[in-house]
């Protein structure tokens, strides 16, 4: 069971790469293209923080998606997430739970993950070593 299991782990790396592109891009597209249309991100303008925050959102998910510049992305991404959290959250309460900040937490540290573990086969940057 155990090799069945280490020979698909750089294959689920990047189905997490891929699915927290997903979810991550949502949040892009929520703040900056208003759909789907989400009430407390109905009056993000572009040039303010929550615009910022969005268009890392939605360029850094569309690059994770594809697993393009992954690690640089995702240290990024990674610095993003730890802002939120500290800037929004961990001022309201010490827990995340009643501060509302489990999912900046998650998506730092699955960044930060990503940031050493790479895209995974699944993506254009194993794609661009193959061809080297």
């Amino acid at each position: 069971m155990d090799n069945i299991l280490q020979s698909w782990a750089p294959r689920v790396l990047s189905i997490l790469r891929i699915i927290t592109g997903l979810l991550f891009l949502q949040y892009g597209f929520a703040k900056l293209l208003k759909w789907p249309p989400v009430p407390m991100f109905e009056k993000v303008q572009l040039f303010s923080l929550y615009g910022a925050a969005g268009t890392l959102e939605l360029i850094g998910g569309i690059l994770l998606i594809l697993g393009l510049f992954t690690r640089p992305v995702a240290f990024i991404v990674c610095g993003e997430m730890a802002f939120a959290y500290f800037l929004g959250h961990a001022g309201r309460n010490f827990f995340p739970i009643i501060n509302g900040g489990n999912l900046a937490i998650e998506f730092c540290f699955v960044f930060l993950y990503l940031t050493f573990a790479g895209a995974g086969p699944l993506s254009l940057d194993a794609a661009l070593l193959r061809k080297k």
